[in-house]
């Protein structure tokens, strides 16, 4: 038998254990049973099951449970401690298996130590051993003391640490100043940081307070008292130091680590690097959320949003990773998922909407790892993981390496993507250029198709040096090949999801359908299918009968509303047809702010609605002529029609309004003609010449004149009166 085997714990005929209190020796075994003799001949039988499972069952002669001695603690403590330790291991280990150096060292136990002996008369044996040898102090009650700490902890459990306690932080320093600095300490602790010389007149008076002002307690000297102050305070509490920090220790990093795709699935939101025209025609940087597989370190899904990112955002961007993302027509084929080095045909078999999509994986989640923002810890958000069947995992708090690997991708999307985009501010205020907002020339959407190509086309097929599959070591993956790679060990399972389940996944209000329809912040939705439910409570009463309401704060042109049936019905904005784009409640706001709310609600209504089409069109075509004060009182009022000048399109206030400049802008690419004038078709007639032309028009053309001064008087040039005043 070797040695080390000979130190296993193991139960064997003549073997000791203890059990229950007392040391037995096992005289017998059969199968399960062990026969157990005591050292006052008492006898027993118990299954080994029972005897190891009890909490202080042990193999008399095992090595502890401390196992390999704590050098490195036991060299902290003097050398004589250390021999003595060492010394007391001898013969401790001589009591339990009869030889000093433990067992399965070779040699024979000394007659007083055989192991056919009782424990304490081996015990008795031993004290009487030391005390000839010269050790003061040492009993029998001394070395079943040390054999309980020699159980414990090992050899660490035989050094006298009376002898290895630190000496006093304080050194000989007056307790009561000590008790001072410490109560100064807590003072001072949440304010602002002074100096140690300020630390000092607060001990001071902290002493004046609890002995009186004429206590004989002294403060002493200042370079005694700094050194008392650096022993009791924390380092972050010491004067200079800051009173707050960016951050706390950073723990040892662990980077996250995922077997297979969609394991773990990385959301955040950021600012995007770049500035864009938002909806009312100013340049600002939109916000970008992203979902990223660690597994496979693919962009799954990204959404880009002028300012701030909703829960509505994040709850779609669960369900738009799940679905396979179409290939827009301009894009070249070799982004088409056919192209892909993945196993595109045996895809396509289970799931035919591949046959469309664009090359990024398709990748349903099973856990996603946010931080503690608001949109990921709201009920909407955790509404959308539940209908998905999505875990959610919040990162601790205070520790922004949890999420290293989506922190990194935005990162690398502002140095491979961002930096090429016209209106980039750099990572920071010192690289931004002098006039960026002027650079801005693309809007949010059109953003975002440009994000969406490049990820299929720059990000997807790029080698990370992090993604390496077992069999291929010193090949570098791309997100793509890593996706292929794993899908063909864990399969694909495509998730159906509809038109309906992506408004389920809509942010829920509660609203009262009134005669006139649904009122949203000045906004009114209606429909005829709402006729039998106008007036109608709901049967959800715990809501106080108002009707469920799905809206896209991103498109408020319409909402959804859940039928007494079940299903959700689409209830447009009646002013729907006056706006041909997508409008979100913050540009609405912004509307609402700026239109004067004078009348009643319904012409307000119209108001907004007229003033949300001119700026969006106005953001559509990059101008900002907004109307002055003057013009739009010219508009609103309402102005009787000139008649038509003879063969020319007639000029009038109505329709269009805004003064002189107006007119032209309408009347732009049309040649203009005095009356009686000749067009320009009749080639027989070269127009006004001369003044006696003019003396030649008719009666009729004298009406005009005159009606058109009455009308609205635009300063026509009138020859007559010009040449009466000559």
């Amino acid at each position: 038998m070797s040695r080390s085997a000979a130190r296993r714990p193991v139960i064997a005929v003549g073997g000791h254990v203890v059990f229950e209190g007392r040391t037995w020796q096992v005289v017998a075994m059969d199968g399960s049973v062990v026969r157990l003799a005591a050292e006052d001949g008492a006898l027993t039988s118990v299954l080994a099951g029972y005897l190891c499972a009890a909490t202080d069952f042990a193999v008399v002669g095992a090595r502890p449970a401390g196992g390999v001695p704590q050098w490195g603690l036991i060299e902290t403590v003097p050398v004589r401690e250390q021999e003595r330790a060492l010394a007391w291991q001898r013969h401790l280990q001589e009591i339990e298996c009869g030889l000093p150096s433990g067992p399965g060292s070779p040699g024979v136990p000394r007659p007083a130590y055989a192991l056919e002996r009782p424990m304490g008369d081996r015990v008795k044996a031993k004290a009487d051993e030391l005390a000839a040898l010269g050790w003061s102090g040492v009993s029998p009650a001394t070395i079943r003391r040390m054999r309980a700490r020699y159980r414990r902890q090992g050899l660490w459990g035989l050094v006298d640490h009376r002898t290895t306690k630190p000496s006093s932080r304080t050194g000989r320093a007056d307790e009561q100043v000590v008790v001072a600095v410490l109560e100064a300490l807590r003072r001072q602790r949440g304010r602002s940081k002074g100096t140690l010389a300020g630390l000092r007149e607060l001990t001071r008076q902290v002493l004046a307070e609890s002995h009186g002002p004429d206590a004989a307690v002294l403060l002493p000297p200042v370079s005694t008292f700094n050194r008392l102050v650096r022993a009791l305070a924390d380092p972050q509490e010491l004067p200079g130091r800051p009173a707050r920090t960016a951050a706390s220790p950073a723990p040892p990093f662990t980077p996250a680590m995922a077997l297979r795709p969609g394991e773990q699935v990385m959301l955040d939101t950021t600012r995007l690097d770049i500035m864009a025209v938002s909806d009312h025609g100013t340049a600002g940087r939109p916000e970008l959320t992203i979902a990223l597989d660690v597994a496979t370190r693919s962009i799954l899904a990204a959404i880009l949003r002028p300012a701030g990112t909703k829960a509505v955002d994040a709850a779609l961007l669960l369900a738009e990773m799940a679905v396979p993302h179409p290939v827009r027509p301009h894009w070249p084929a070799c982004l088409h998922l056919a192209h892909a080095r993945i196993p595109y045909e045996r895809l396509l078999d289970i799931d035919a909407r591949l046959e469309h999509a664009a090359a990024r994986p398709v990748i349903v989640p099973e856990t996603v790892i946010v931080d503690r923002g608001n949109i990921y810890l709201s009920a909407a958000f955790r509404a959308a993981c539940e209908t998905l069947g999505v875990s959610l995992q919040p990162t601790p708090p205070r520790q922004p390496a949890a999420k290293g690997p989506v922190e990194r991708t935005f990162a690398s999307i502002n140095t491979l993507f961002c930096q090429y985009v016209a209106g980039y501010t750099g990572s920071s205020v010192v690289q931004r250029g002098r006039d960026v907002e002027k650079e801005a020339c693309w809007t949010v959407a059109q953003l975002q198709d440009l994000l969406d190509e490049w990820i299929t086309a720059g990000w997807q097929p790029r080698p990370h040096e992090c993604l390496r599959h077992p069999t291929m070591a010193q090949a570098v993956l791309s997100p793509n090949e890593m996706w292929a790679a794993l899908i063909a060990a864990f399969g694909y399972t495509p998730v159906p999801l509809t038109g309906r389940d992506y408004i389920e996944l809509l942010p829920t209000r509660w609203h009262k359908i009134t005669d006139r329809g649904i009122r949203i912040s000045h906004r009114t939705y209606d429909d005829a299918i709402l006729n039998p439910l106008r007036g109608q409570p709901s049967d959800i009463h715990a809501r106080g009968g108002k009707w469920e309401i799905h809206r896209n704060p991103h498109d408020a042109r319409q909402v959804w509303i859940r039928l007494p049936d079940g299903h959700l019905a689409e209830i447009g904005w009646i002013h729907r047809d006056h706006v041909h784009e997508p409008f979100n409640d913050h540009l609405w706001q912004h509307l609402k702010s700026e239109v004067e709310h004078r009348g009643d609600s319904e012409r307000y209504e119209a108001d907004l609605a007229d003033a949300l089409q001119a700026i969006l069109t106005r953001a559509r075509t990059g101008t900002d002529a907004r109307p002055s004060a003057r013009e739009t009182a010219e508009v609103k009022r309402v102005r009787p029609a000139l008649p038509a000048w003879p063969d020319t399109p007639a000029i009038a206030g109505s329709g269009g309004g805004g003064g002189a400049a107006q007119i032209l802008r309408e009347t732009s690419g049309t040649s203009m003609r005095l009356p009686g004038q000749a067009t320009g078709d009749d080639p027989g007639s070269d127009g006004v010449e001369s003044l006696d032309d003019l003396d030649d028009t008719d009666e009729d053309d004298d009406q005009d004149w005159a009606a058109a001064a009455e009308a609205g008087g635009f300063g026509i040039y009138d020859a007559r009166q010009e040449a009466e005043q000559w």
